[in-house]
């Protein structure tokens, strides 16, 4: 079976997780860092490379809609860049309810005793990871 990589889109970076093969559980990859928010052939160009290493039959990326379920402009934003992944990668690009989750990975590494300078580093791969594991347990 093909795996699902899950994305957390940000402003300066986009948080890269992916499933294991059986599509049971997610696991962090790494955090994809950018200077400025128009700047995403690179970061395009990475998570191509990533479906290709992995494999990766769909994306799952994370969707920010706002607490009463309107969309912000970070959710145009990020039907946006479902868009230009859908035409560099071919993949089906699936959006997924991320609300909260930013908050949950900061407490799961408040609780882990990661320091509070090397959470930044954690902290949008954690997300992903959370997306994806939410995506992945609603498909069972």
């Amino acid at each position: 079976m093909k795996r699902i990589l899950g994305l957390d889109y940000g402003s300066k970076t986009v948080g890269v997780a992916v499933s294991d093969p059986l599509g049971v559980t997610a696991q962090p990859l790494e955090t994809i860092w950018r200077k400025s928010e128009n700047k995403l052939r690179q970061t395009l160009a990475r998570i191509k490379e990533l479906t290709e290493e992995y494999q990766v039959e769909r994306i799952v990326l994370g969707f920010p809609k706002n607490m009463n379920n309107t969309m912000g402009d970070r959710a145009v934003l990020s039907l946006e860049f479902q868009e230009m992944l859908k035409k560099r990668t071919g993949l089906d690009v699936v959006m997924w309810d991320e609300r909260l989750t930013t908050m949950e990975a900061e407490r799961v590494l408040m609780e882990g005793g990661v320091r509070r300078e090397n959470r930044k580093e954690k902290i949008d791969g954690l997300a992903a990871c959370l997306i994806l594991q939410s995506y992945l347990d609603s498909c069972r």
